[in-house]
This record gives C-alpha cells, structure tokens and sequence, in this order.
C-alpha cells in the first residue's frame, strides 16, 4: 500500500536529526513511488506548463498547478492547527515533518487505482486519471507553502484566507476541500448535478 510505505519511511526519518533534509527525502522518496507506480514524470500531451487552469482538461493535474493546488495549501494550515494541538506549539520542525509525511502518503494514495476510480465515480472528475509526479510534487510544496503561512500570520487570518479560498474556488470550479472530501466520502446527487453544470 503506497501510503503505509511512505509513512514508514517518514517514520525513520522522523528520528534524522537534520530535519530539513528528512523531509526533502520524504519528497524525493513520495516522487520516486509514484514514478514507480506508473504515473508520468510530466504532461504527455505537450509541453510542461507552470498553470492549468481549466480542470476539464487533460492537463488538470498533470502540470505544476491547477487551481486543486490551492486545496493543498488549506493542507498545509490544517495541518498546521493539527499538530499544533496534537504535539504543541514547539517541535516545529517534527511537526512540519508530519505535514510532509502526511501530505505524501495522501499524494501516494490518490494515485493509486483505487482512488483514481472513487474519483472518476463519485466526483466530478469523470476524466481524472491521477497526477503527474510534478504536479504531486508541487502539491506537497503547496502544503508547505501552507504550514508556513499558518505559522506566520495570525490564527483568524488564516482561518479567514482559508474560508476565503473555499468559496472562491466553489465560485470558480464549483469544488473546494470541502466538497472534495464530501464527495470522495459521502457522494450527494444534487451536490454533484450541481457540480456539472
């Protein structure tokens, strides 16, 4: 099961006294499975693009970004206030360890065909054939991006950006964290006739 093979490994690593390179190895490691994995080192079908913003694509989740990057970075705060109240406001740099290994072995799991079918099936990503390892990668880096923000700015600042990329990406995609998870988990009828509209 690739995620459980990615927590173990972060798992080692966690007692790596340089953490910062513990987590670049995480990266490397989630990267290097799904490569093994079968998932395409970049986009097939053209060149690599920095953005894709339009999810009926066959580009969404193949470049660097597309607008479900901004989903990883809510990650990265949630996770944040996760191991925050979990492990306390010190250890900074295990928790932020967390976040990776956490964010990895969900990156691991979406690719795998179990979850590429749940995806297709239950959500509004009928055409989904899971990520390219550059755009995980970035997804992983997303959620960084996210932990540090959560870590700078004040708690109802980041509550505040977060439920403001929620409704501009239920505005724009007509999907968000929220839904996502909804739907992966719970699929509603009308949430998803909405969704396709």
């Amino acid at each position: 099961m690739p995620p459980a093979i990615v927590l173990g490994i972060s798992l080692l690593l966690a007692f790596a006294r340089r953490r910062g390179a513990a987590i670049a190895l995480i990266i490397v490691f989630a990267g290097s499975l799904e490569l093994a994995m079968g998932r395409p080192l970049v986009y097939q079908n053209g060149p690599a693009r920095l953005w894709s913003g339009d999810i009926d694509s066959d580009q969404n989740s193949q470049q660097i970004a597309d607008p479900y990057t901004v989903t990883h970075v809510e990650h990265g705060a949630i996770f944040y206030g996760l191991t925050r109240l979990a492990m306390g406001p010190e250890r900074l740099a295990l928790r932020l360890l967390v976040a990776v290994a956490l964010e990895s072995a969900w990156e691991a799991y979406e690719n795998t065909d179990t979850v590429i079918e749940r995806y297709r099936a239950a959500t509004i990503s009928l055409g989904y054939y899971g990520d390219s390892v550059i755009n995980s990668v970035a997804d992983i880096l997303a959620c960084l991006l996210g932990f540090a923000l959560a870590r700078w700015l004040p708690t109802r600042v980041t509550v505040a950006w977060v439920v403001l990329a929620e409704i501009a990406l239920a505005v724009w995609i007509r999907d968000n964290l929220a839904l996502n998870v909804l739907m992966l988990i719970y699929p509603l009828a009308f949430v998803r006739h909405w969704q396709m509209r």
